[in-house]
């Protein structure tokens, strides 16, 4: 049965006959920024029209200006996955792929995956090693020394404009403090310690002179990377240049949180190291415990935006609860050391 709180565009694409390509059945996954749609050979992604301050999907110029840019950027890591920009079209209450009427919306169009070399099911299934560990830093090390790093981008890498980002977190979660998932004591810890090291500036301009600040990936964690025929790392931050153009250590230690959290710790330790060894990047180290905490923060917020978005079920909202509590919890372990 169709969900009647989806959006009616929605609902018709969660048909399968409704597809110009063959299609068994339909997928829906949804996050507090996107709908996605699995159907057949091909992912659809769908941006919501959501202002989270920092992402504005409201109008649809925007939203097809930020599909235009997640595939172009994505290109860099993925040119045979992110296909093309596809028109959603309303003709009279119907709705079509690339079809007449007027624009409606926008979706991103990608090659779809295979689910069993997804890097969630791999580590679920207990078959993540140091091979694939490797596998990912081979592809990590020359997009890097790709990535642009002009003056501009630089600047981002500034304790000034890092605690942009970092302080906006506390701000936006304010209301759920002393909630199940996040309490006072560690809402204190983990803003303090932010603070403090944000603070130590020398920090921040060694990463920049050490031109360490580049356009990265900007969400580096699993459930944004397949370990098929080869590693592909896909869905890179479009919508908003300051959590893209970062410090490398910044990505890194997002993977490295993200296996923490997983309770990989090992593979954690070595993939740090693999980076490390492969980039000769020895400062990647002194910022970890403060990005890792940055970045756990950032997911617990995230899964609590997701929570109390309107149109998730119960059974959704419960568990993204459940986890933003670990990604808190785990972020206070950083902030304490």
């Amino acid at each position: 049965m169709v969900n009647d709180t989806l959006p009616v565009f929605i609902q018709h694409f969660l048909r399968p006959e409704n597809y110009p390509h063959p299609v068994g059945d339909v997928q829906l996954v949804q996050t507090h920024i996107s709908y996605v749609l699995l159907a057949g050979d091909f992912v659809y992604k769908i941006k919501k029209p959501v202002d989270f301050g920092f992402l504005d999907f409201t109008t649809l110029e925007k939203r097809q200006m930020f599909c235009q840019q997640e595939l172009e950027l994505n290109s860099r890591l993925c040119p045979d996955i992110y296909l093309e920009v596809v028109c959603i079209n309303e003709d009279h209450g119907n709705f079509a792929l690339n079809g007449s009427g007027e624009p409606h919306e926008y979706a991103v169009k990608m090659r779809r995956m295979p689910e069993d070399k997804m890097m969630p099911l791999v580590i679920k299934d207990n078959q993540l090693s140091t091979s694939e560990i490797d596998a990912i830093v081979n592809v990590l090390i020359p997009f890097y020394e790709k990535a642009d790093g002009d003056t501009a981008i630089q600047e981002f890498g500034t304790a000034a404009a890092v605690s942009v980002n970092v302080l906006e977190n506390f701000t936006q979660t304010e209301d759920f403090v002393g909630s199940a998932a996040l309490s006072e004591k560690q809402f204190e810890t983990i803003s303090s310690f932010a603070s403090n090291f944000l603070a130590r500036e020398e920090l921040f301009q060694g990463r920049i002179d050490a031109y360490r600040v580049r356009d990265c990936h900007g969400d580096l964690y699993s459930a944004n990377i397949c370990l098929a025929d080869k590693v592909y790392i896909f869905d890179c931050i479009e919508f908003n240049q300051r959590f893209r153009y970062c410090d490398v250590a910044s990505d890194v230690a997002f993977l490295a949180m993200d296996l923490d959290f997983h309770g990989l710790e090992e593979l954690s330790d070595y993939f740090v190291e693999r980076f490390v060894e492969a980039s000769r990047d020895t400062g990647v180290k002194g910022m970890l415990p403060f990005y890792k905490s940055y970045r756990a923060y950032v997911r617990g917020k995230i899964s609590l935006f997701t929570a109390n978005s309107p149109e998730v079920d119960e059974a959704t909202k419960q568990k993204c609860i459940s986890e933003a509590g670990r990604y808190f919890n785990l972020a206070e372990k950083y902030a304490a050391g």
